[in-house]
């Protein structure tokens, strides 16, 4: 039953991901429900979504061309503040992440819920105006190695975070950012796994199953995208996330 439910919620977190965002959301709480304790889930989070974004980028590929510039110096932030992510996980107890998870958990899903009029509200203040020059290059850059970081310790919310920063930097082409954003995720994610796998905080057989059904679910739902109401499919990522925060603050703190 165990490696069924990793499958059933690889495959919804795959096509959630695809349709929506917030896959996370799914196999994360799964992982912890099939006895993987939390840090280990993760970090096998981060390890079953990596596919997914590395795939996701070359997809968009064409579309990032014309921002290669940024390729480099964004790529360089995201595997130094993405490592240092992941060593603080590494460096918190058990018993610690467990009363954070109901605040990241819930951070992540008022940053999927508020996702959209966070970034038109960024893209408002920043029109008329490149963003680089107007907020500042080095405030910028600060603004993305703390995404990383983020990304790095706890992968949930991170793509929203990163499409509020392009936006920020004056970017508007959603394809381009959509690019980007999944590009950083990558090496946040890659350098991670990494770092995790060196000290054994990878639970490789459940992960793999949630892997495996990430991906099939993902390519699924893209084919098949055009056929889904994108808007169903977001409320009940909501609706479940709510849900499964509230389960995490009730057991760290009232059980």
């Amino acid at each position: 039953m165990t490696e069924i439910l990793l499958l059933v919620a690889g495959l919804l977190g795959g096509a959630v991901n695809s349709l929506a965002g917030g896959g996370s959301f799914i196999v994360f709480p799964a992982l912890l429900f099939s006895g993987v304790p939390p840090i280990l889930a993760n970090a096998s989070n981060t390890y079953a979504a990596l596919p997914g974004y590395a795939s996701g980028a070359v997809g968009y590929w064409k579309a990032m061309a014309p921002h290669k510039d940024k390729l480099i110096l964004y790529g360089i932030i995201a595997a130094v503040f993405g490592y240092l992510g992941a060593e603080l996980l590494l460096v918190v107890s058990e018993e610690q992440f467990s009363k954070v998870v109901p605040w990241l958990m819930a951070f992540a899903v008022t940053l999927f819920i508020f996702g959209n009029q966070l970034n038109a509200a960024v893209k408002a203040r920043n029109s008329g105006a490149k963003g680089m020059q107007m907020v500042g290059a080095a405030l910028l850059l600060a603004l993305l190695a703390a995404v990383c970081v983020y990304g790095g310790f706890f992968n949930a919310g991170l793509g929203i975070l990163l499409l509020a920063f392009l936006a920020l930097a004056g970017m508007t082409d959603i394809h381009a950012m959509n690019g980007l954003k999944l590009y950083v995720s990558s090496i946040v994610a890659l350098v991670a796994v990494v770092r995790f796998a060196f000290n054994s905080r990878i639970d490789w057989y459940h992960g793999s199953i949630a892997l495996v059904g990430v991906t099939i679910g993902g390519y699924v739902a893209a084919r098949l995208a055009q056929h889904i109401p994108r808007n169903w499919i977001r409320v009940g990522v909501i609706v479940y996330g709510i849900g499964m925060t509230a389960y995490f603050f009730w057991s760290a703190y009232f059980a």
